[in-house]
């Protein structure tokens, strides 16, 4: 976990401000503390509440430990990882083996491993080259068993397997005959699919025999906003997010014989986005809607208290990850901007929030700074839910607005089909800390506010999805933010492809752009997606654009920056990771060529045991060595010289050496080392 303190503003490049006193200055926080591995992460219980277990370091790497429950002193690791560590974990319901998922290299073919906590013995669940295992499903009525998708039959479907976790061996339970996803029972049998619609939407089915039959159509206007979560204790019924004749997904039931459907909650604010279900009963007792902040809502008045004790003790955003099987106690992740995120323990015979572990108490008494929340009107009409973050040392009225406008740089999350919410983000507290104001806009696309929010973003790549960001920077500049001249674009994923858009259809009004695994080019990207989103097809191309109309393909050459490269004006750094399966090492090759073709300088970073983003510590600290120095020389923040932080990192600069200070220096001292 990455975590973050603020600087004050220094003198710009273009524009200026005035360098605060001294004794306002706020100190530069260490790369390696922003962006190294967090003391501890992901805490769990086991099922049966007796074991707790976390992601900590070994030796430099991401691993799994296990100890009875709040006795550290007793953690043991049960997984010995010496390469890019354990992304993530869970328990199986016998409480007896933990679960996890590893790639190679960043590939996304997931294996999903189990080790018997008792004996440290490990097993490899989905052994198979090039497969890509699915979770389908546990129950407490089958412990030890596991329902995993896997593809190795054939790589566009998963079919579903039941796994003996004790001796690894799987049973085939259904083929996938070209859904989406099959739907597992609480008996672990496989009662339903997820079917495409050759339009972009879905049909649920329900198997009877070898027949399946339909019970339910979802529109394309409602597929991105609704979702089956699972079936009732008796497996009669189905809980669903369902966006269906409203706009904002509601939680409903529905009878699977018959496809009728009963509404249980809902917001007119945002979409409900979390539920917590009884996990013997199988009924959901809370749900979640997050507007700015999630809010929680009890559905069973026995949880009534519990949720108002959590309120009332919870420090800034409170999602419940899982419980024990009793739903006796819940694991809370409580995470608000400016401080280290808190793994507790809600405990329902006490109602008290009893802290399990900080997840970096090094970040303790570091200067780091609030998100306040705004809402920014875009043109025609959308209100766009944002966080605005300010450097320390900077004066602020009661909004959180400056007194005077400075650097910025807009951070704009990936997806599209995703948000950024009010919890703590390393990348902003590391933008801060060096003196900018850091801007995050849920533009339209953005998922979490209804389907027409999310669908107004189809066909608008480039458009009026980058219109939103265009009218965001103009608000921050009336509000008196930022510098109109000192604003620069970042992202990941689409993120990375907003910056190339912005540097390329917005060439002046931005300072310099840094880019992460960012698609440069729409024909190349839904060419080149991997076998396993054949289903995902449709809705990519609804979004986007069909290569295979006049239409369609005009319209993707017309949104890719790499059509209009000689539109750029302003510096450029690029990171890839080499092993990317969604967008691959070309899209950046491919936008780095056509500079160097026309003679544009681009700073390109290539990791070769990346994929889609980075999750090595020692990669995401070179990577932000070498943004820190660049963003400086652009914006005119303070930064952290390089020093020692490539070492250990896979780093390749293919291009512009010289588009980062210090950086030709360092790399020679790396290889020396």
């Amino acid at each position: 976990m990455r975590i973050l303190g603020i600087v004050c503003l220094l003198p710009l490049v273009v524009g200026g401000c005035a360098t605060p006193p001294a004794e306002e200055q706020v100190a530069l926080i260490e790369r390696s503390q922003l962006f190294g591995n967090p003391s501890r992460f992901q805490g769990r219980l086991s099922p049966d509440g007796t074991l707790m277990s976390f992601r900590a370091p070994l030796d430099g790497v991401m691993n799994i430990w296990v100890a009875p429950v709040g006795d550290f002193e007793a953690a043991k690791p049960v997984t010995r990882d010496t390469g890019r560590g354990v992304p993530s974990h869970f328990w199986a319901l016998d409480s007896v083996h933990l679960l996890y998922i590893q790639d190679r290299d960043g590939d996304e073919n997931w294996h999903m491993y189990r080790v018997n906590v008792g004996t440290g013995e490990m097993a490899d669940l989905t052994p198979y080259d090039g497969v890509r295992a699915v979770n389908l499903g546990q129950s407490e009525r089958h412990p030890g068993k596991i329902v995993i998708g896997m593809n190795d039959r054939d790589p566009r479907w998963h079919d579903a397997y039941l796994v003996d976790l004790a001796s690894a061996e799987r049973t085939l339970l259904a083929e996938n005959e070209g859904f989406i996803s099959l739907l597992v029972d609480n008996n672990l049998e496989v009662r339903g699919a997820l079917a495409p619609t050759d339009e972009g939407g879905a049909t649920v089915l329900r198997r009877s025999g070898d027949e399946w039959l339909p019970v339910l159509d979802i529109p394309v206007e409602d597929y991105r906003t609704s979702s089956v979560l699972g079936f009732d204790a008796d497996n009669k019924h189905i809980y669903m997010l369902d966006s269906r004749n409203r706009d904002k997904a509601a939680l409903v039931r529905v009878d699977f014989a018959t496809g009728k459907t009963r509404p249980i909650a809902h917001s007119d604010q945002a979409d409900i986005g979390s539920v917590l279900m009884d996990p013997r009963t199988h009924k959901p007792v809370a749900v979640g809607v997050r507007v700015h902040e999630l809010k929680w809502t009890a559905l069973d008045p026995a949880f009534e208290a519990d949720f108002a004790a959590l309120a009332e003790q919870a420090i800034g955003d409170a999602e419940i990850l899982a419980t024990t099987l009793d739903a006796s106690r819940w694991i809370i992740y409580q995470s608000r901007a400016d401080g280290s995120p808190v793994y507790a323990v809600y405990d329902r015979s006490t109602r008290a929030l009893d802290t399990m572990f900080v997840t970096n108490p090094d970040l303790e008494g570091l200067p780091l700074s609030p998100a306040h929340n705004v809402t920014i009107p875009s043109r025609d009409g959308l209100d766009l839910v944002s966080y605005l973050t300010v450097p320390r040392g900077v004066q602020v009225d009661a909004e959180g607005m400056p007194s005077q406008p400075g650097p910025m740089v807009l951070l704009v999350h990936g997806g599209p089909w995703a948000r950024d919410m009010a919890g703590y983000s390393g990348e902003v507290q590391f933008l801060a800390n060096r003196g900018y104001a850091v801007l995050q806009v849920n533009y339209r696309g953005s998922s979490g506010f209804g389907k027409a929010f999310i669908n107004a973003g189809d066909k608008q790549w480039a458009a009026n999805m980058h219109n939103d960001l265009v009218d965001a920077v103009a608000w921050a500049v009336d509000a008196g933010v930022a510098d109109p001249d000192s604003v620069a674009i970042m992202g990941t994923s689409y993120g990375g492809y907003a910056t190339l858009v912005g540097l390329t259809f917005t060439p002046e009004l931005f300072a310099c752009g840094v880019d992460v695994v960012g698609p440069s080019n729409l024909e190349t990207l839904i060419a080149s997606i991997p076998p396993y989103w054949t289903s995902f097809v449709r809705s990519l191309i609804n979004a986007l654009g069909d290569p295979d109309t006049e239409e369609g393909l005009a319209l993707l050459k017309d949104r890719s920056p790499v059509n209009r490269v000689d539109q750029i004006r302003r510096p450029l750094l690029i990171g890839q990771g080499a092993n990317d399966p969604r967008v691959k090492q070309a899209e950046s090759d491919q936008i780095v060529e056509a500079m160097q073709a026309s003679n544009i300088p681009v700073t390109y970073a290539l990791y070769p045991d990346e994929g889609h983003g980075f999750q090595k510590p020692e990669n995401t600290i070179s990577f932000y060595a070498l943004a820190d120095g660049f963003l400086s020389q652009c914006l005119g923040g303070r930064h952290q010289p390089i020093g020692d932080d490539l070492q250990g990192s896979s780093l390749q600069v293919l291009e512009g050496v010289e588009g980062v200070p210090g950086l030709a220096e360092a790399l020679e001292a790396a290889e020396r080392r």
